[in-house]
């Protein structure tokens, strides 16, 4: 293999997280990071740390009290530097020292964060920095308040708590200094509309944030991939909220134990964690089978591309609709907002959502081979992990090692990104030199 193909981007993102993953792994197997006597077991730490670089949020062990106070910082500092993007963090650093970017920086973070051309990176990563640093300092003020003047919490016990949950609320990453997750805030809308409000922004993608910074004065202006996003979330997040109240309203053990306003705070909470926010605010295996499954499609689906949401993300999903449509209407062309979408982009979009429907399957199969939880509750469990979503029914922690394994796997690959790791065992594009002779199978 030669340096070439060593620095191609779809292969140094893949392998720089897994790098991030050993590195956090060996660092909550000192006997300092646990609370309590006795090593870490391997997977405990294996499994934590993937959770915690791949942002996702599924745990098998209780953060708050396994974990000591140096346990917890190595666990927030992962979540950073997961949800930062591995080399969007580290180019950072580096333009605080050289003040420029080589071209091969350029084309691995052109990869990393989704931006049009390598011209553009510079902005997008200033556009990263400055959003993730702002929205976690308001949230993390907000939070810090909230936890000392209405919960009596002590001011250093206050601050460590708020920026924690900032941090995570942001980077999508589900962690939680709580054992009961935000259950003790559910009817608390100071601190459940912030933590929303920050999934919901990073859940965007950067290149959005960094449109909207740019141009967020002239909406026509805007990209393609901008209004879909945008649209998308908007749609998801309404449509979940309202099927949500609808399934749950007489549920006595979720939403029907609380008050109406509490009702419509946490269906809408619930709509915006389910895009891979991760926190929830009540008993997750107590949702109903058509809840579950209606959170099944949301997770699969994420949020915006290049930003700290998983799922195949609603580009993806969204295009093809629009392909569909199209495809109905006896059409030759796909649009969207008076703009055709390329075959490439088709074909990419198909890519995705057949991979990611492919290892679900296999992990669901695997898992229901492995236990004798039923088929709602393993589905559940393995799309928050591939989707790095990170809500939980609870039977992570009663998964056998392997089956704990594969979820670690899933958290990897989500992360990742089904098109990247694709993309990696495959350097270099191939280009025949011939075409064969044209055929139309019967479809449908």
């Amino acid at each position: 293999m030669n340096s070439r193909q060593i620095t191609h981007p779809v292969r140094v993102i893949p392998l720089t997280l897994l790098g991030a993953i050993v590195v956090g792994t060996l660092l909550l197997l000192l006997p300092v990071a646990a609370s309590g006597d006795g090593a870490t077991p391997f997977i405990t730490a294996l499994f934590t740390a993937t959770s915690a670089i791949c942002i996702t949020g599924l745990v098998v062990v209780d953060t708050p009290t396994y974990w000591s106070a140096f346990g917890q910082a190595v666990i927030l500092g992962m979540i950073q530097v997961g949800g930062f993007g591995i080399m969007t963090g580290a180019t950072l650093l580096g333009l605080l020292i050289s003040r420029r970017l080589r071209l091969t920086q350029r084309r691995i973070l052109q990869a990393e964060t989704r931006s049009l051309t390598p011209a553009d990176v510079r902005s997008v990563i200033h556009v990263v920095l400055a959003v993730t640093l702002t929205v976690e300092a308001i949230v993390a003020a907000i939070l810090t308040l909230r936890f000392h003047l209405s919960y009596g919490e002590p001011w250093a016990r206050a601050a460590w708590s708020g920026l924690f949950h900032s941090v995570s609320a942001f980077n999508n990453a589900g962690f939680a200094l709580h054992s009961d997750s935000l259950t003790r805030f559910a009817l608390d809308p100071v601190v459940l509309v912030p933590i929303m409000a920050a999934v919901v922004v990073s859940g965007l993608g950067f290149p959005v944030l960094h449109e909207l910074h740019e141009e967020w004065r002239r909406p026509g202006l805007w990209s393609v991939h901008a209004k879909i996003t945008i649209l998308g979330t908007v749609i998801l997040l309404v449509g979940g909220f309202l099927a949500f109240l609808a399934f749950e309203w007489t549920n006595r053990r979720t939403l029907g134990q609380l008050p109406f306003g509490g009702r419509l705070l946490n269906a809408m909470f619930h709509s915006v964690m389910t895009r891979s926010g991760g926190f929830n605010t009540f008993d997750t295996r107590a949702l109903r089978s058509e809840s579950l499954l209606l959170s099944d499609m949301l997770m699969f689906i994420g949020g915006g591309s290049a930003g700290t949401a998983g799922g195949i993300k609603i580009t993806t999903f969204f295009l093809l609709g629009f392909v569909v449509w199209a495809e109905v209407r006896g059409h030759s062309d796909a649009s969207a907002f008076k703009r055709r979408i390329s075959t490439e982009v088709q074909r990419q979009a198909l890519t995705v959502v057949l991979l990611a429907t492919a290892i679900v399957s296999l992990a669901t199969l695997a898992l229901l081979f492995m236990t004798s939880f039923p088929l709602d509750l393993i589905l559940f469990e393995v799309l928050s992990a591939a989707a790095t979503v990170g809500l939980s029914t609870g039977i992570t922690d009663e998964l056998p090692s392997g089956g704990q394994f594969i979820l670690v796997l899933l958290m990897y690959v989500g992360r990742v990104g089904t098109i990247t790791a694709a993309a990696g065992l495959a350097l270099r594009p191939r280009q025949r030199l011939y075409r064969y002779p044209e055929e139309r199978p019967i479809v449908g």
